[in-house]
């Protein structure tokens, strides 16, 4: 695929970054770009070099260059959804300002509390452990096998020369976990921890991330997805100038080829959602339409997606912390989404021939992708019957829902929880669940809904608490 990306370090960018990037693509006479799964900027076929001294500060990786990853990190959830406690957002902008040199291999700085960023699928994984600023490392370099723990906690400073100096190590030759344990060891003075205790990565539904949201008492956060990727460039410059009038100074990239604009003051609520408005834009996208992983410019798979979506709208299917992903056929990748739908390859000797393409349908385990465990559920199947089958396993994982929890523990420990009563509202579809409470509006864990205060609202539309209703998940 032809496509030119601009590194966008940690999916971070400052609204005058963005106004730049804007100004360049309308020079070259495009009419928009798109978002890439590693948070970075995507510009289509076609896209011309230009004269680095007016923006060598942007770094670019052409079509028919191998070298440049861009950083992925969870900045993005700070402050709007589950976090470790210590790790703010300041936090991880010092992090990636380390990290000086664009790293050749896939990095991934993650909360294992948020479950919008992926957290497994770099070759090194920097995973935030309960004990402040120490790390655990997951690494899998390109030609390991499997994802091995770095045996110690690393501490947040070291974090960048100890990526540098595996990067280099790896460059010189093949190593196992072992020997680039002793060889860091040999070459870096650094403060790492012993772990004490595993890596437990909580199992979360995925978080309805569109649309202006709460966001502490007096700012909002605003999450925007335009279904076809395509972000329109005068929308986009208008926006960063809006951005520059609320004092907003970063804007972060999704993974899910969206963004999301943090810190949006109260008293300029109603012109952001004038601003929107004004534009035609739709911010309530259900979740059956959000939570999709697509190849960026494969024209099939955003077909593909579109007809699914249409399909189970239709049959009123709930798929409320479930995720897709749509690939083309690859058993060696690393996907992060809960059911995945790989497209065959069509055998060489049949490309003459029009034949209908077949998909097989995969789950993760326990239909949570940072198990990285994937189940082939069906193969070889006409695109017809796809929809059936994703109905089918939208009702399996609401039978299994809370019957277990993510724990990279081989024996990990059940703990019975006590029946939970989720109810959701009839608005917008948000879901207040008493095992997370409610943290926008400072109400804790445990708080069940009947107990909540008669003022209480949607965290997402502002709806009133009778227009909420039960659904009825026993959580065993």
């Amino acid at each position: 695929m032809e496509l030119t990306r601009l590194i966008v370090k940690g999916g971070v960018i400052s609204p005058g970054e963005l106004r730049e990037i804007v100004n360049m693509a309308m020079d070259q006479g495009l009419d928009s770009i798109s978002f890439g799964s590693r948070q970075d900027i995507i510009f289509p076929k076609g896209f011309k070099d230009f004269d680095k001294e007016d923006f060598g500060k942007f770094h670019f990786v052409y079509p028919d260059q191998k070298s440049g990853n861009n950083i992925v990190s969870s900045y993005v959830s700070t402050d709007i959804f589950r976090n470790t406690n210590w790790l703010t957002g300041n936090r991880f902008l010092y992090i990636l300002e380390e990290f000086k040199e664009q790293p050749k291999l896939k990095v991934n700085i993650t909360d294992p509390k948020q479950q919008l960023v992926p957290l497994f699928t770099g070759h090194l994984n920097f995973i935030a452990s309960e004990l402040e600023d120490y790390w655990y490392l997951y690494i899998r370099l390109p030609k390991w096998e499997k994802m091995e723990v770095y045996p110690v906690l690393l501490y947040t400073w070291d974090l960048a020369k100890i990526y540098y100096e595996i990067e280099k190590i790896s460059e010189e030759g093949s190593v196992d976990i072992e020997m680039l344990f002793t060889l860091i060891s040999e070459a870096l003075d650094t403060n790492n921890r012993t772990i004490d205790k595993p890596l437990n990565i909580p199992f979360y539904p995925f978080p309805y991330y569109e649309g202006m949201n709460r966001m502490g008492i007096d700012q909002y956060w605003l999450g925007l997805y335009w279904r076809n990727n395509l972000y329109d460039l005068d929308f986009l410059k208008e926006m960063c100038d809006l951005c520059f009038e609320c004092k907003i100074g970063k804007i972060c990239i999704t993974p899910w080829k969206s963004f999301i604009i943090k810190g949006i003051p109260k008293d300029r609520k109603l012109e952001w959602e004038k601003f929107l408005g004004k534009r035609g834009i739709n911010v309530r996208h259900s979740l059956l339409e959000l939570n999709w992983h697509l190849p960026v410019a494969m024209e099939w798979a955003l077909n593909l997606k579109t007809f699914l979506v249409r399909t189970l709208d239709q049959f009123d299917i709930s798929t409320y912390g479930l995720n897709f992903g749509i690939s083309e056929y690859n058993r060696d990748g690393h996907y992060f989404t809960s059911i995945v739908i790989e497209k065959n390859e069509l055998p060489a000797a049949l490309e003459s021939i029009k034949i209908r393409d077949t998909y097989n349908v995969l789950f993760a385990k326990n239909f949570d992708p940072n198990t990285r465990e994937y189940i082939v559920h069906s193969q070889d199947i006409d695109k017809l019957e796809l929809p059936t089958i994703l109905i089918e396993l939208s009702r399996k994982y609401f039978e299994e829902l809370g019957n277990s929890t993510s724990e990279t523990t081989e024996n990990p420990q059940k703990k019975e929880k006590p029946p939970v009563n989720i109810y959701q509202c009839q608005e917008c579809l948000t879901l207040y669940n008493s095992e997370y409470g409610d943290e926008t509006q400072g109400i804790s864990k445990g708080v069940l809904f009947k107990n909540l205060p008669e003022d209480y609202c949607c965290s997402l539309c502002e709806a009133p608490k009778s227009n909420f209703k039960i659904l009825e998940l026993a959580k065993n």
